[in-house]
């Protein structure tokens, strides 16, 4: 197995020899990366053609929709990805970039372990198809770790990225972190009607801590992960929402029924 190569100069990546690598780790957070610097990171990656596992780190940067959208689309070229870890976390990313960007993933249709960090950007809620990833085409998909807080999202986006889960039919592990948004009720009733219907999935940790979620929102939630058929592993935050005592003891008495459940943790409080 070739050696896992690791970067953390663009010079020394671009100067590398890019059709051999297989294992890449680019390390670039900040660095003050802007739109206009994503471009000779992107060539050099669309001609690392034999890549299978690529770990790319870009947080704390400046890029905005225009450097996702380029490096999204260098991107397509890696058609052999398998494993794609992706922080994106604390730049300028908006609704358009990040639907470019999911528009360009579904290119990659070999991906079976995918990281995406897009923590702290600028996503909001004016776009229904923003949080689904057009990763339709990623039928291999089997362990999805998606960071997806502080971004102004409502109950749009989260009912968008519910319908996009039931098409991972291989999914068996799913972290999401929608923590510090704005889904409120209707988005975690949209996104638990979604995860009962993710019938192979057996591990999952949910945040949806600060969201304004309130009695409705949590009842959908623990009747529908009670459901979850294989659900044997189950973390979930809830601190920071409109519920109360008798409505918090509901949703755990409500999880706590799932007959394959066999480690379950819920959080409330800080």
């Amino acid at each position: 197995m070739q050696q896992k190569k690791y970067f953390s100069n663009v010079d020394s990546f671009l100067n590398s020899s890019l059709q051999f690598h297989q294992f890449l780790h680019i390390a670039l957070s900040l660095n003050q990366i802007g739109d206009e610097d994503i471009s000779g990171l992107g060539s050099a990656l669309a001609n690392c053609t034999n890549l299978s596992n690529l770990t790319l780190d870009l947080a704390d940067n400046l890029i905005g929709d225009v450097g996702v959208s380029v490096l999204g689309s260098a991107l397509t070229n890696c058609t052999n990805l398998s494993n794609l870890t992706l922080n994106l976390g604390y730049n300028k990313i908006g609704a358009i970039g990040v639907s470019g960007l999911g528009s360009a993933l579904a290119n990659c249709t070999n991906i079976s372990n995918l990281t995406l960090d897009l923590c702290g950007n600028k996503i909001g809620d004016e776009s229904t198809s923003v949080l689904d990833f057009t990763l339709v085409n990623c039928i291999y998909l089997s362990n999805l770790t998606l960071f997806i807080s502080s971004n102004k999202i409502g109950s749009i986006n989260a009912q968008s990225f519910g319908s996009a889960l039931v098409n991972y039919a291989y999914l068996s592990n799913l972290t999401l972190d929608l923590s510090y948004n704005q889904i409120g009720d209707a988005g975690a009733s949209s996104l638990s009607s979604a995860l009962a219907n993710c019938t192979n999935l057996s591990n999952l940790t949910l945040d949806l801590s600060l969201n304004k979620i309130g009695s409705i929102g949590v009842q959908d939630l623990g009747f529908a992960l009670a459901n979850c058929p294989n659900l044997s592993n189950l973390a979930l935050y809830l601190f920071g929402n409109e519920m109360n005592g008798s409505q918090q003891l509901k949703v755990e008495n409500k999880c706590l029924k799932s007959k394959r459940l066999v480690a379950f943790q819920i959080y409330f409080e800080l």
